[in-house]
């Protein structure tokens, strides 16, 4: 197959691209990325052409400029997009890979295409297998253990308060956990307290693992529920779980760490507050 028909020169809007991009061996390709890519990439910061990759905004604030001025033979989105500059990047006659993903089986699909697209099919499903292999290890590791079934609330955003992604509720599900809410829609604090899960887990886009655990506790009225009590609320870096890549594995054994962590006492337990004291 003739090599030339494949994308030599990739722009990367979105992290989840960027890493399945790595995965598949394409670094060398990415002419261009967001500033979140060098964040879960970091081997996208010492490459030898560091100093020759544009960094452009993500999908949502896409410019165009920017974006066609790398010059690119393909360009790799995921929602939301940015519609205007999607228009332009296609009437340029430059090829555009847009991503959906609500689900793993969708995070698979994805990895697929991708790989479709840049010749690499083969290491595309060695990827995918890898994702499998590793979420059936855990999800076999818990159940021959038969530890007690958690029910976790995950939240992808603070203000308002939005559950974590779908995929995440299938990676709770492999880790022994119960999805607390609809995942990827809004929910409000007072829901929250009613449900009284056994434990919480923060992981906002674009906050790493700085979000203030105590602050929101605190803000919401949370101090009395089952899972501050005991001190099992968490914090999982950002691109661990928001990232729908391969990077999801590093999120999948944090939360199998967070609720079972005599389990998994290989990987380190999220960031977590103090139980807070019972007062008889």
């Amino acid at each position: 197959m003739p090599t030339d028909l494949y994308p030599r020169r990739i722009v990367s809007l979105q992290p989840s691209a960027t890493v399945t991009l790595a995965a598949l061996g394409c670094l060398d390709r990415v002419v261009a990325c967001t500033k979140y890519c060098l964040d879960v990439v970091p081997e996208l910061r010492g490459s030898e052409r560091a100093s020759e990759r544009a960094i452009v905004a993500d999908s949502w604030t896409a410019n165009r400029e920017h974006i066609l001025a790398a010059q690119p033979d393909l360009v790799v989105a995921s929602v939301p997009y940015q519609l205007e500059a999607v228009a332009d990047i296609l009437k340029a006659g430059v090829r555009f890979l847009g991503l959906a993903p609500h689900c793993l089986n969708d995070i698979y699909t994805d990895i697929l295409a991708i790989a479709g697209v840049v010749g690499r099919p083969t290491e595309g499903h060695g990827v995918v297998a890898a994702m499998q292999r590793e979420i059936a290890r855990v999800r076999e590791r818990v159940e021959t253990a038969q530890p007690p079934c958690l029910r976790v609330f995950c939240e992808e955003w603070g203000k308002p308060l939005i559950a974590s992604q779908g995929w995440v509720a299938e990676l709770v599900e492999a880790a022994g956990g119960e999805f607390v809410g609809t995942p990827g829609k809004q929910i409000t604090p007072e829901e929250v307290s009613a449900a009284d899960p056994d434990v919480l887990v923060a992981a906002w886009c674009g906050a790493g693992d700085r979000v203030p655990l105590e602050k929101i506790v605190s803000q919401r009225g949370w101090c009395e529920l089952r899972a501050v009590r005991e001190g099992r609320v968490y914090c999982v870096p950002d691109e661990y779980l928001n990232t729908p890549a391969p990077t999801l594995l590093q999120g999948l054994r944090s939360l199998a760490a967070a609720l079972h962590p005599a389990l998994f006492l290989e990987t380190p337990v999220p960031r977590s507050i103090a139980a807070v004291p019972t007062i008889e």
